[in-house]
């Protein structure tokens, strides 16, 4: 069964080239012209079980791609863990930085090759469906539960809420609780993330699990960053 793409792009030029080529590769795309559109589809009830990645520009003109990143991570929980691959404005580190705190799985800057966006896609899209090689047990660590089945996290029963590949660079580490654990070693890790690999992403996805997982995120018990080498995922015990 083919995968259905959403691109929320008000560029109906190019959001029509892009969608012509990834049809081709055998994905079924959808289009809308702005934020309010895109959320509307992903809200429609026949669609929105439907959708497998959103393909979302930062320039939009009703709100900007940070605005519905953010919405869409507040959608009710079937919806919210869509994957998002957002569009940014070339050399633009900040709003990549931003999107990635706000939930986006990945980013590609404008102008880009359709190529690329392509792989991308696929690199998203079999992470979310393979996840990382395991078993089916259950990761604890005292009041957290990694579900690697499920693909949950909770802590004291409470549900954690991250993406896609936040969810794989968690359990990438606990499986390795103990062992540091470069940023390289990190991405190697988690497949499908080869290109154009951004330090820097790490390190604010890692943020982001910190904030989900930890009861103090400024002053982390369970994973540590280990300065000038990359990061620990602690074995002690709550």
């Amino acid at each position: 069964m083919s995968q259905h793409l959403l691109m929320i792009e008000d560029d109906a030029r190019l959001a029509a080239m892009v969608a012509q080529y990834l049809e081709q590769s055998g994905f079924v795309v959808s289009s809308a012209g702005d934020g309010a559109a895109g959320l509307a589809a992903l809200n429609n009830p026949v669609k929105a079980s439907s959708t497998d990645l959103v393909i979302l520009d930062l320039m939009l003109p009703d709100m900007d791609g940070l605005e519905v990143c953010r919405r869409i991570r507040a959608l009710p929980s079937s919806l919210s863990q869509v994957p998002v691959l957002m569009l940014t404005a070339k050399g633009d580190a900040m709003d990549r930085i931003i999107g990635l705190e706000i939930g986006a799985d990945d980013y590609l800057p404008k102008p880009f090759e359709p190529r690329e966006l392509l792989a991308r896609i696929r690199a998203v899209l079999r992470r979310r469906v393979e996840g990382p090689a395991t078993d089916n047990m259950t990761l604890r660590f005292g009041a957290l539960e990694i579900d690697r089945d499920a693909r949950r996290v909770s802590v004291s029963g409470a549900l954690c809420e991250l993406t896609s590949y936040q969810f794989d660079l968690l359990v990438a580490l606990a499986e390795r609780a103990g062992r540091v654990l470069t940023r390289d070693q990190i991405m190697e890790a988690v497949r499908g993330r080869e290109l154009d690999a951004f330090d820097r992403s790490i390190d604010v996805h890692m943020g982001r699990i910190r904030a989900a997982i930890e009861a103090d995120p400024k002053s982390p018990k369970r994973i540590l960053t280990v300065r000038g080498v990359g990061y620990v995922f602690a074995r002690q015990q709550d």
